[in-house]
């Protein structure tokens, strides 16, 4: 076994944008699995927008990472050790390991995973929590129905790339809204997508009276904001507003930014709901067969941003998804 365990564990508070000192860069002992344990060495981890709001002291729909520890993540390890009877070496296996080399873990929480199928990081994005949200989020919170309006923002994240492209699988009319000329091209050029709108570079919502002009019948929500503000004011009869993210807010140092437009709820007898993708966690198998069979078919492109370095790295990496610069799902791949 190696001598030290790389990690980076949260040193403080973070208020506003996230910065190097609130992390501490540190290395721990490597462990032996216990009985009904197995050890294993990291090799690819995920990066979320979802991570800035676990590092907040407030209530979520999971507990803070608390100050001092292992910054929480998934990620994908290989078994190195094992007395773990479903676990052996050689295995890889994805779960919340966090931002570590090493690990030792009882198994609970953690699938096994077929790399002759797909590559690790495959089953942190399309395969994995991104892919699950854009699924559930579209065809139970969002009551897709073949031939809508669909307008996705922040759509060349992991989630919005995977939402569109699932809309279009399902028959509907796909609008996605990014930063920049290069984004909004891969969206239509690439991944399927029917319009693409740039918000740097052009007026949202007039951009939707053009590309949405008989209305939006689902608007997938990942960035809140004067974005989410400009999609309430081009709804159609009875639209579904899916709250997915508002990583426009996630810095923020003044109060979260609310939809000033949200009567358009009513007038358009329209409803607005959030969710958390755990709450589907009973269905996950039948989403990634789905997705699986539409990216076998060629109706899915799965979109990765793999940035290859060390677990201290992490910090750095993690500030690309604030500042817009990944495309489709970021991980960072392990040397």
């Amino acid at each position: 076994m190696p001598a030290s365990n790389r990690q980076i564990r949260l040193a403080a508070r973070p208020v506003g944008e996230v910065k190097a000192e609130d992390w501490e860069h540190c290395s721990g002992p490597v462990d032996e699995p216990g009985p009904g344990r197995f050890a294993g060495r990291t090799r690819v981890i995920s990066l979320d927008p979802a991570m800035r709001g676990w590092l907040d002291d407030r209530p979520s729909y999971l507990p803070p990472v608390g100050i001092g520890e292992v910054m929480r993540a998934g990620s994908v390890v290989e078994v190195t050790a094992s007395n773990h009877p479903d676990f052996q070496p050689g295995d890889h296996v994805v779960g919340v390991f966090g931002v570590q080399e090493y690990v030792v873990s009882d198994g609970k929480g953690a699938m096994k995973i077929d790399t002759s199928l797909a590559p690790p990081s495959t089953y942190l994005g399309a395969l994995g929590m991104p892919g699950m949200t854009a699924y559930f989020g579209l065809l139970d919170v969002g009551a897709l129905k073949d031939g809508e309006t669909v307008v996705v923002s922040g759509a060349a994240g992991a989630v919005g790339t995977m939402a569109g492209q699932i809309a279009k699988a399902k028959g509907c009319r796909v609008v996605g809204i990014a930063g920049g000329r290069e984004k909004c091209a891969l969206l239509t050029d690439e991944l399927g997508f029917d319009a693409a709108i740039d918000y740097r570079a052009e007026d949202v919502r007039k951009a939707l009276g053009r590309e949405a002009p008989d209305g939006i019948d689902v608007y997938f929500d990942n960035v809140g904001g004067d974005i989410l503000d400009a999609a309430l004011t081009r709804l159609a009869m009875h639209a579904r507003v899916v709250v997915c993210g508002a990583i426009s807010q996630y810095n923020n140092t003044t109060p979260v930014k609310g939809p000033s437009n949200y009567l358009s709820l009513l007038v358009r007898r329209a409803r607005m709901e959030g969710f958390v993708v755990f709450d589907y966690a009973d269905r996950y198998a039948q989403a990634a067969r789905d997705i699986s069979a539409w990216i076998g078919a060629g109706r899915i492109k799965v979109k990765e941003h793999v940035v290859r370095g060390g677990v201290d790295d992490f910090p750095e990496v993690l500030q690309m998804l604030f500042r817009g610069q990944n495309v489709g799902k970021l991980v960072l791949e392990l040397a």
